[in-house]
């Protein structure tokens, strides 16, 4: 039963699959596509709300170094997954190369965790969307009414009509085709990117040097009940988290985190990209390189254009504005804010939607969901119907306190994806690899490290409900997609010409 259950599935039937016309994906995207799409997903909701929550409660004006400790854990993942992209161009990003190095059911495990994480963060996103949406129609004097707005502290029935229209939107936008979606995401992009921009540069004129001291504010004890951490957690490893002082750096890292995720959605595409060898390392790595950079730079403008400790938790690069008199950068920060989140909730929904059709066209899901749109070439039967789901699970759910679920499912892949680089090097040396992770297994070993570590400044809760999630994907794989692989029904096969080789021609 352990042969089956960690059965591979070979690199080179995997880039056969992709060859099947009812199952292929039209290849469209280049290193620029690629790059955008990092940039757009990454940027989001991390850069424009956690800077001043992190700053203000773990790390003051060292907020910048948590956004370096946590781009460095991501690009330890990144140097994985570039490998990995260049190595296995097929579509489904850490469930693909789980498949090709570890075995099935760390596969289906992995890819079922996908499935949650992007959908929990498609659906987090276009809520708060929904949020500055809603914030901007206010100030125009347009009033949507309670019940349909955000759900988030809400009473009584109500249903987020504008955060599940803009899943619904996208879910169009991605059944015609991913180079549209690519050029969509390019305009917001720039969008985006421009207001950052503005942050960075009318920001630094309004600097004051007091504001930055101290950098590193002294250690203070976190409250009983207030730790990021699980107590057990806390008990294994001997370590209570502190707020602010060296330690409060890395209890900050934990927490923005959340503002990378993304970068490894760009792997999911690769089945979809002209020159994958060349052009996945180049986006993958090129898109967390720009991000971390811009983060670094805000943070310290931000931090040092208001004091941290009055730094604003949820707005705070337009509060900042506001409280240097600039009422009108913070306008334009709102409005940049809600245009930028399209382009995240957008890469999100493209990632799971090709996880599932990778797994699909293994047979772990129904096949049915494998079959691509005649004309636009894109999955289009998954997409609907994931699009439908997550519209309905952001209309009507709060989803504040299901949102580290989204964190620890991307490290979890991280962990996965590092560990597939050293067994695929052990098993299949042979392969061409257009992109080599350096220092190999050094490398893939600290990223597993570091992802741990973060995965343990999470709180209990989530670890809980991580657990139940994949205790009922175990349950899925062995009640149907241990039964229906394809990898299984070929090695069956292959059992049965061994067994009987003239049976054929007997007949």
């Amino acid at each position: 039963m352990s042969n089956t259950l960690f059965r591979t599935k070979k690199v080179e039937q995997s880039i056969l699959d992709t060859e099947e016309p009812e199952h292929a994906l039209k290849k469209s995207l280049s290193a620029l596509d690629l790059t955008v799409f990092g940039v757009g997903v990454i940027i989001g909701t991390g850069i424009f709300v956690l800077t001043g929550t992190v700053a203000r409660n773990n790390a003051g004006p060292a907020v910048a170094l948590a956004f370096v400790v946590a781009g460095v854990v991501c690009a330890l993942a990144a140097l994985c997954y570039a490998e990995f992209a260049s190595t296995v161009p097929v579509a489904g990003s850490a469930y693909t190369f789980s498949y090709a190095s570890i075995g099935e059911l760390p596969a289906w495990i992995i890819g079922w965790d996908l499935v949650l994480e992007f959908a929990l963060g498609t659906a987090v996103v276009a809520v708060g969307w929904s949020g500055y949406v809603a914030s901007l129609l206010d100030n125009a004097g347009w009033h949507l009414p309670a019940t349909l707005g955000t759900r988030d502290g809400a009473e009584g029935f109500g249903f987020d009509v504008l955060a599940a229209a803009l899943v619904l939107v996208l879910t169009a936008i991605l059944v015609v085709g991913t180079k549209l979606s690519a050029r969509v995401t390019s305009v917001v992009v720039a969008v985006k990117v421009t207001v950052v921009l503005v942050v960075i540069i009318a920001g630094a004129f309004l600097v004051e040097s007091k504001n930055y001291d101290p950098f590193i504010p002294k250690a203070q004890a976190v409250p009983a009940g207030d730790s990021l951490q699980s107590p057990l957690i806390q008990l294994m490893i001997g370590w209570a988290p502190s707020n602010f002082g060296v330690m409060g750096i890395f209890t900050a890292a934990s927490v923005v985190f959340f503002a990378f995720i993304g970068f490894d959605v760009v792997a999911t595409a690769a089945e979809e990209t002209r020159n994958p060898q060349r052009d996945m390392p180049r986006g993958i790595i090129g898109s967390l390189l720009i991000c971390t950079t811009l983060y670094v730079l805000v943070s310290i403008v931000v931090t040092g254009m208001q004091h941290y400790s009055r730094l604003n938790i949820t707005a705070p690069l337009a509060d900042a504005f506001k409280a240097t008199g600039h009422p009108w950068y913070a306008g334009f920060i709102s409005f940049g804010a809600a245009v930028g989140l399209t382009t995240v909730c957008m890469i999100l929904l493209l990632g799971q939607t090709r996880v599932f059709f990778a797994m699909s066209r293994d047979g772990l899901l129904p096949r049915f969901f494998s079959q691509v749109h005649p004309r636009f070439k894109t999955p289009h039967r998954p997409t609907i119907l994931l699009g439908v789901l997550i519209a309905v699970l952001a209309g009507f759910t709060p989803l504040s306190e299901l949102a580290e679920l989204v964190n620890i499912g991307t490290l979890f892949a991280f962990v996965v994806v590092a560990i597939g680089v050293i067994v695929l090097r052990r098993t299949r040396p042979d392969l061409h690899r257009a992109f080599r992770t350096p220092w190999v297994p050094v490398l893939p070993v600290l990223s597993v490290v570091a992802s741990l570590w973060l995965m343990l400044n999470l709180p209990a809760e989530t670890w809980v409900r991580f657990a139940v999630w994949m205790v009922i994907g175990i349950l899925v794989y062995f009640l149907y997609g241990r039964s229906h692989s394809r990898l299984g029904r070929h090695e069956e096969t292959t059992v049965e010409e061994v067994a009987h080789p003239h049976r054929d021609g007997n007949r």
